[in-house]
């Protein structure tokens, strides 16, 4: 009689196991997912060229010719055949035609007078025209008080520049006794062509420092106690893009240019520390 009253308890408190779902087995523990490293960058402004046309509350045109400061062959337009949106890439072409006296056109943009930035990443994503012999595209930085302190004084800083051959971007500043031929400057080579793609273009730009990437190598870096003259990368910059043809620095379009060319741009992003 006892052992069957126990055995009916047994039964009774499997059954009851089985009811509430419990078990002996302590159940195993399930760590957290791991969560991302937070970006020290904040987006601050961005152009995506969605839109139609170029978007004025971004950009201003430069427009005309006369070297640029650099004996450079084009007239820059605002005219479509020279800067466009198609489907979503900003293009400016380089054109070899007769306009105004001129024997090629092109465009030059800039957010001088709209925005400028002191410190931040700003980057581009960008194909490089084919190249050849006197194209010259940049990705670029002027400071905001250009018309006070005249250039080099103002600073400039080049994201990225290029001389024809699309495997080679240089990054570069200029300043009070470092500009020109005496600038401080740094090439990256590709093992592909930067004109069968887009390429991600950037500055990180600090207190102190200035660092350039492409695809988000880092390939150069000034420092303050670097420069051999007056640090003037403290005050706002404006950006700019543009396409140029000719100029002392790549030399000009002979028999071997082809034209037209063309610079794509997917977007500027400026970003701050958060």
């Amino acid at each position: 009689m006892t052992e069957r009253i126990i055995r009916r308890c047994c039964q009774c408190w499997l059954a009851l196991l089985a009811l509430t779902g419990c078990t002996t087995t302590p159940a195993a523990s399930i760590a957290p997912e791991p969560q991302p490293t937070p970006s020290p960058w904040t987006l601050v402004w961005s152009d995506e060229f969605d839109g139609e046309t170029l978007n004025p509350r971004n950009w201003l045109f430069d427009k005309g010719a006369g070297g640029w400061g650099n004996n450079e062959w084009q007239f820059y337009t605002d005219r479509p055949e020279n800067i466009r949106i198609e489907n979503g890439v900003l293009i400016i072409e380089a054109r070899k035609e007769e306009y105004l006296a001129w024997e090629y056109t092109s465009a030059r943009i800039k957010t001088h007078y709209l925005h400028s930035w002191a410190y931040g990443r700003i980057e581009a994503r960008i194909k490089l025209p084919p190249g050849g012999k006197g194209i010259w595209p940049a990705f670029w930085m002027l400071g905001e008080n250009i018309a006070t302190a005249r250039w080099p004084a103002c600073g400039e800083i080049d994201i990225m520049e290029n001389i024809g051959n699309p495997t080679v971007v240089y990054g570069t500043v200029h300043g009070p006794g470092y500009s020109g031929g005496n600038a401080i400057s740094q090439s990256f080579t590709s093992p592909v062509s930067l004109a069968d793609n887009f390429h991600l273009y950037a500055v990180e730009w600090e207190a102190d420092e200035i660092r350039w990437y492409v695809d988000d190598q880092l390939y150069h870096t000034v420092r303050r106690d670097q420069t051999p003259g007056e640090w003037v990368f403290d005050h706002p910059f404006f950006i700019l893009i543009n396409l140029a043809v000719g100029g002392n620095w790549p030399g000009y379009p002979d028999e071997t240019t082809v034209f037209p060319q063309q610079l794509q741009i997917d977007y500027v992003r400026v970003y701050q520390q958060s």
